[in-house]
């Protein structure tokens, strides 16, 4: 498929997750072809909606007929896993939050592969959370430079966030899934983001609760 990610808008970006929700589940049921008003009406979208985020890579095949679910399954697993290679990924903070997201990391089939845990707290050093081991955040450098980890996901305080950002960036991280309340802008440009924020999920609901 020949498209540049530069020319793809980050809301069709989150919505291949979705639509590779929904198709594995028509898989599931043995659904052999989707339209994509069909599609549309499980998305809460349009057909037009679906047919133009499908064009930004490449269309996915005939729309006249509906689309192939074996196929558009195929494609955006590609797009959203590429060729199965799972990304090295190492997890700073390992407190109550982290060890929810390492246990999502370690038994959900996502594309990343938990390598390590580090914290700063020494009576935790040597322990392991869902069999990965966890180290003291000093052996930080020593790690990187022997793995080469590309994610890092932050369950630390922002303060621990802040600081430890540009020491991850300057060690080679290339992505941060980050839950910490540090709003991570990092000024690096080939540094991909995703902040995870649960407080702002859930003062979103209470305001579709009591306003809509």
């Amino acid at each position: 498929m020949n498209h540049s990610q530069g020319k793809v808008s980050l809301p069709v970006i989150k919505r291949l997750p979705k639509y590779y929700r929904y198709i594995s589940q028509m898989q599931k049921n043995g659904v052999v072809k989707v339209s994509s008003s069909e599609l549309a009406r499980m998305m809460g979208t349009t057909a037009s909606q679906v047919r133009q985020d499908f064009n930004c890579f490449g269309g996915f095949g005939q729309q006249g007929i509906g689309y192939n679910v074996e196929v558009l399954l195929h494609e955006i697993g590609r797009l959203l896993f590429g060729e199965g290679e799972k990304l090295p990924t190492i997890l700073i903070g390992a407190g109550r939050l982290g060890r929810a997201v390492s246990r999502f990391l370690t038994t959900d089939t996502n594309g990343y592969h938990l390598l390590a845990v580090f914290d700063v707290q020494q009576d935790l050093v040597g322990q392991d959370l869902d069999g990965i081991p966890i180290h003291h955040i000093d052996e930080l450098e020593s790690f990187c430079a022997a793995h080469n980890p590309q994610v890092a996901v932050l369950c630390l305080p922002r303060e621990g966030a802040k600081e430890i950002s540009g020491r991850l960036v300057e060690l080679g991280i290339r992505g941060f899934w980050n839950f910490s309340h540090y709003d991570l802008s990092i000024p690096y440009p080939n540094v991909t983001v995703e902040n995870a924020h649960l407080g702002d999920s859930l003062m979103s609901l209470g305001y579709r609760l009591r306003n809509d």
